[in-house]
């Protein structure tokens, strides 16, 4: 992970923020073409009751409608948090690249176990056990603690 990846990374998080403040789950992504230009960037939208209103599969259904199987193979997905298996399954089926992720599942499910938080209705798995040759870099160590933070606000917990 270089300085460019720690920038979109970054990004992501401002986008996770915004998705929280506007009452959604924190999470943020963004499509980066094989020339550095961001593409498309989205951020959680299931607040309003469609739980699959995530920013890692709207930028997949972007992505196979704008671009070529080409380009999707050269870009990189940066999030604020690694794919669900719903996102990770149509990461997989579009042929986007690389996947760059700020916090793990692991450490989501850690930090939920740890304020006694439930897990969700579908299995906490990482991405490669959806998509095995999938080229993932993260977590970012930098930004743990900030992703933390904007989770422990969505569930209200104190410390």
């Amino acid at each position: 992970m270089n300085s460019t990846d720690l920038q979109h990374l970054r990004r992501c998080v401002s986008l996770a923020r915004a998705a929280l403040e506007d009452g959604d789950e924190p999470f943020g992504s963004l499509l980066v073409d094989a020339n550095g230009e961001v593409r498309f960037e989205d951020r959680n939208r299931v607040a309003g009751g469609d739980a699959t209103r995530h920013p890692e599969f709207a930028i997949a259904r972007w992505a196979a409608e704008h671009m070529t199987p080409q380009q999707r193979a050269a870009a990189t997905v940066y999030t604020s948090g690694e794919h669900c298996p719903m996102c990770a399954a149509a990461h997989g089926w579009v042929g986007l690249g690389r996947i760059v992720y700020a916090s793990s599942t692991r450490q989501l499910g850690e930090w939920l176990a740890q304020w006694g938080i439930a897990p969700g209705p579908v299995a906490a798995l990482p991405i490669t056990d959806i998509v095995p040759a999938a080229q993932v870099e993260g977590p970012a160590i930098e930004l743990a603690e900030e992703i933390r933070e904007l989770h422990r606000r969505l569930h209200g917990i104190s410390e």
